[in-house]
């Protein structure tokens, strides 16, 4: 469709319908066409609306999110496809350092890859050993119903992110809800790579 035809249809100035169109076609919402050559002069430029979902609709993440959750938590092998998810994710977010990570370092980047995805994380010691405390969920509402799925995803999420670096630590295992709006991470550090 034409400027001229849609300024007709609208009963607006072309301007205002030029200025319309280049807004529309800048967020994906309408192209130009080129027109057929037909006769002398300059053709006219020609819009149509881009086919396809509208990008303004509203999205269900959670629900999917849910819908996913449950199909995998009635799966026998749930636990250890979830651990390989969460590695998978971390291949995904995590790229090999330029130089080699000790162990400090590799704590430090674990904990700023978890801050950065919203899990408020605190790097602790207990008795000797490292561990990293994660003070909020991001998948708390999934957590609380299909704890055997999401807790082995973030532990996985950990464990993806130290072999990505090569890193001398390795996370254990994850427990959680040690304590209200406390999980725990448990570390071992391989000391000689300090």
């Amino acid at each position: 469709m034409s400027i001229a035809n849609l300024a007709e249809q609208l009963e607006v100035h072309p301007n205002t319908v030029r200025f319309h169109l280049d807004a529309l076609v800048a967020d994906g919402r309408a192209e130009r066409v080129e027109p057929g050559r037909k006769g002398q002069g300059r053709p006219p430029q020609l819009y149509r609306a881009v086919a396809g979902m509208d990008p303004g609709g509203t999205r269900r993440y959670r629900m999917l999110a849910e819908i996913l959750t449950s199909a995998l938590a009635g799966d026998p092998n749930a636990s250890a496809k979830a651990l390989e998810a969460g590695r998978a994710w971390a291949g995904r977010l995590s790229h090999p350092p330029r130089t080699k990570l000790g162990v400090r370092a590799s704590v430090n980047r674990l904990v700023g890859l978890l801050d950065d995805l919203g899990f408020a994380p605190q790097r602790r010691e207990s008795d000797g050993e490292v561990q990293v405390g994660l003070r909020h969920c991001p998948f708390l509402e999934l957590a609380d119903e299909a704890r055997g799925v999401i807790c082995p995803i973030h532990l996985g999420l950990m464990q993806g992110a130290m072999a990505t670096w090569r890193a001398p630590v390795a996370v254990d295992r994850l427990e959680p809800f040690v304590e209200p709006g406390l999980c725990l991470a448990h570390l071992t550090l391989d000391e000689e790579a300090s």
